[in-house]
């Protein structure tokens, strides 16, 4: 009896742990290199993690369950931004991330700001996302209106390795300023946030989609202003680099701050080309379906205007193999 029982509960514990090898040798987990918290990659990261997940033993697509890719677990990181996504991608510590366009090509062609670096030749696109916005905030009774005031402040320019520090950069020296002719301080959303509205700095640049979270709450807490990123500089900018584009961030976008124009640039899903084709296929396809297009619409913003027809806007870096399928065979591209 006592053996019988013992072979009954081996097989028991065979049983269970070879259907705990399956499960596991199920999952697949993608990592997603976003940006700080307060800012707007991070949440569009979380919505389409969401939206591209489909843990084992998840209810089929249709009775309200996930439509993302089988076995796929998908997480959003908070990461310093663009450059440190890029860099992440290339080294393997992560499976994907956003970056800025320019910042992407820079690096996949070691142009740019990346010059006399090695070509991140391995880059490889998944799909365009969004237009972000370049936010100059100052305080609305600080003098400041115009990036030339900026001489001899206290700025912002947030960490390097974020798209933020890139493009601030690109500004000033496009109006003539150089780091030399500020107080740079190297601050991150809410703690430049809150630094402005204790008079420790005089503003601060932030490369985001608007609505972005952490000037929302400023908004609210202090009395604001963006400050216009246009005229000359504007132009010496975008005629200089081409993903820059003039574009407005419309009134009351933040509570009782004015309509601004400043320069826009894309915001772009990024990957390895040594990720698996068929696993970033299917990503791809689980991106645009119908449930993913109402995590979207709900989710954040800047979800509505994340759409296959604009999926492919302002490509610099090639798509990866994967992605390319999908996109052929949705007759988005020949």
């Amino acid at each position: 009896m006592l053996n019988t029982l013992k072979k009954a509960t081996l097989g028991a514990l065979l049983v269970v742990g070879m259907g705990t090898a399956s499960f596991a040798q199920d999952i697949k987990f993608f990592t997603i290199g976003t940006g700080g918290t307060a800012f707007t990659y991070y949440p569009v990261g979380g919505v389409i993690a969401n939206a591209i997940s489909k843990p084992p033993g998840s209810r089929e697509c249709g009775q309200g369950g996930s439509c993302g890719v089988d076995g796929l677990i998908a997480s959003a990181v908070s990461s310093r931004g663009s450059v440190d996504n890029v860099n992440a991608i290339i080294s393997g510590l992560r499976n994907s991330g956003f970056a800025q366009s320019d910042v992407a090509y820079w690096a996949y062609t070691g142009t740019g700001t990346m010059e006399g670096k090695e070509p991140a030749t391995d880059l490889r696109t998944i799909a365009a996302l969004f237009e972000e916005h370049i936010h100059l905030v100052a305080l609305k009774d600080s003098g400041i209106n115009s990036v030339a005031d900026l001489k001899g402040k206290r700025v912002s320019l947030d960490e390097p390795g974020s798209g933020t520090f890139v493009d601030a950069n690109l500004i000033m020296d496009a109006n003539g300023l150089g780091v030399d002719d500020i107080t740079a301080e190297a601050l991150k959303g809410n703690a430049a946030a809150e630094a402005l509205r204790n008079g420790k700095i005089d503003a601060f640049f932030v490369v985001a989609g608007y609505p972005t979270g952490a000037l929302v709450e400023l908004a609210a807490a202090a009395d604001i202003k963006l400050v216009p990123i246009d005229g000359a500089g504007a132009d010496a900018l975008t005629e200089k680099y081409g993903f820059f584009a003039s574009s407005d961030i419309p009134a009351n976008t933040y509570e009782g701050v004015d309509a601004v124009t400043t320069v826009a640039v894309g915001a772009q899903w990024f990957t390895s080309a040594k990720e698996d084709e068929e696993l970033v296929y299917n990503i791809t396809k689980a991106l645009w379906n119908d449930e993913s297009r109402k995590l979207l619409d709900v989710g954040h913003a800047k979800g509505k205007t994340i759409t296959p027809e604009t999926a492919l806007n302002g490509i610099g870096v090639p798509l990866h193999a994967g992605a390319e399928r999908f996109y052929k065979e949705a007759g988005l591209l020949k």
